[in-house]
C-alpha cells in the first residue's frame, strides 16, 4: 500500500504539473536563528489559489473528468472551494460549491471572483459537508470531499514530493492539521523516503478534531469554536481514511492557542515579509512551541496558505 501510495504521489504530480504551481522552498534565517535548528518554508502560500488545496483537487477532478460528469458538488471553508473553482475552471467542469456561514469573506470572494456555483449552507464546514453530500446523492452526481477521498490526498501529498526534491534531507515536518488530508499525503510520502522523518501535527485548540481522535483512538464529536485557522476548521467525518492514515503516520500532535497563533502570524509577516493564513501561522506556531526539542534538526514547516481579509490582519497586528 505504501509503495503504492508513493508511486500515486509522482504520478500525480506529473498530471496536475500544468494547472497548479511549483511553490518555493525558503530556508528561513530568523526561525532558524532562534530555535538553533535548520529551517526550511514550503511556500503554498504563493500557490495557483493562495493555498495547498489547488494540489488535491486538481489531481481529484483530472480523473472526474474522464467520466465527464454534469456537475461535481463539494463543500468547503473555502480553500477547497477556490481549489475546486480554479480547476474546474481549466478543465471545463460545472461545480457546485456549499459553505459554511463562517466562511471568510475573503475566500467567499475568491470563489466568486473564479465563477463558481455555490450555496451558504450551515454554521460550520461540517454542516456544509452534510448539506453537500445530501444534494449530491439526491441529484445522483459525485462529492468531492475536500479530505476523505485517496485522489485528494494523493494530489496534496505531492507537496511533500517538491519538497523532497528541493531539499532532500528532512527530520522534521509540522503540519497543520483540519480534516488530515493534507498531512496524510505529505506523512505518507515522507515516510516512503526516510521512516525516521518525524511528522508533527499542529491543531488549534479551538478546533481538533483530529487531535482528539488521534488521543482517543477513534472519532469523536467535539466542541469547536471560532479560530483564527479556520481553514482547519471543522468535525471530522465518522469513517474518514484519513485517520487511519495519521495513526500511522503522525509521531506527535500538538495544540496552540489562539494567541500563539495571532503572536507567531504577526512575528511571521514581520520578519519574512509575506501574507500568511492561520492555518499556516498554526504550524509555525507549533514549530515556536516544539523549537528546543527540534533544536539542530533540519525542520520542513508547510506554510499551507495566504488566504486571509484584511480585517483579520488588521485584528492580528493592532
Amino acid at each position: 500500500m505504501q509503495d503504492k501510495f508513493f508511486k500515486d504521489v509522482e504520478v500525480a504530480l506529473e498530471r496536475i504539473r500544468h494547472i497548479i504551481r511549483q511553490t518555493p522552498l525558503q530556508f528561513s534565517p530568523s526561525l532558524s536563528e532562534e530555535s538553533g535548528a535548520e529551517v526550511f518554508l514550503k511556500l503554498e502560500n504563493f500557490q495557483v489559489t493562495g493555498s495547498f488545496k489547488a494540489r488535491g483537487a486538481s489531481n481529484k477532478m483530472t480523473l472526474l473528468s474522464k467520466e465527464d460528469p454534469k456537475k461535481i458538488i463539494t463543500a468547503s471553508s473555502g480553500n477547497h472551494g477556490s481549489a475546486v473553482a480554479y480547476a474546474a475552471g481549466i478543465l471545463k467542469l460545472d461545480t457546485l460549491i456549499f459553505l459554511p456561514e463562517s466562511v471568510s469573506p475573503a475566500k467567499l470572494n475568491k470563489i466568486k471572483y473564479l465563477g463558481a456555483d455555490y450555496q451558504i449552507k450551515g454554521k460550520t464546514s461540517g454542516d456544509a459537508e452534510t448539506e453537500g453530500r445530501i444534494y449530491a446523492e439526491k441529484n445522483n452526481l459525485p462529492f468531492l470531499s475536500p479530505y476523505n477521498d485517496y485522489d485528494v490526498i494523493v494530489g496534496q501529498g505531492t507537496v511533500a514530493a517538491e519538497a523532497y526534491h528541493q531539499m532532500q534531507a528532512i527530520d522534521a515536518v509540522l503540519v497543520c492539521v483540519g480534516g488530515g488530508g493534507l498531512i496524510s499525503g505529505i506523512g505518507g510520502y515522507l515516510k516512503q523516503k526516510n521512516s525516521n522523518t518525524k511528522v508533527i501535527a499542529c491543531s488549534p485548540s479551538h478546533s481538533a478534531a483530529m487531535h482528539y481522535a488521534l488521543e482517543a483512538g477513534y472519532i469523536i464529536d467535539i466542541d469547536h469554536l471560532d479560530t483564527l485557522s479556520d481553514g482547519s476548521a471543522g468535525a471530522l467525518e465518522q469513517g474518514s481514511i484519513t485517520f487511519d492514515y495519521c495513526q500511522s503516520i503522525v509521531d506527535q500532535s500538538i495544540l496552540v492557542s489562539e494567541k500563539e497563533i495571532a503572536s507567531a502570524m504577526k512575528s511571521f509577516m514581520d520578519t519574512h515579509q509575506m501574507m500568511i493564513e492561520g492555518s499556516a501561522g498554526t504550524a509555525v506556531a507549533g514549530f515556536l512551541k516544539l523549537k528546543k526539542q527540534l533544536k539542530g534538526k533540519r525542520v520542513l514547516i508547510i506554510i499551507c496558505g495566504a488566504n486571509i481579509s484584511m480585517d483579520k490582519i488588521k485584528e492580528i497586528i493592532a
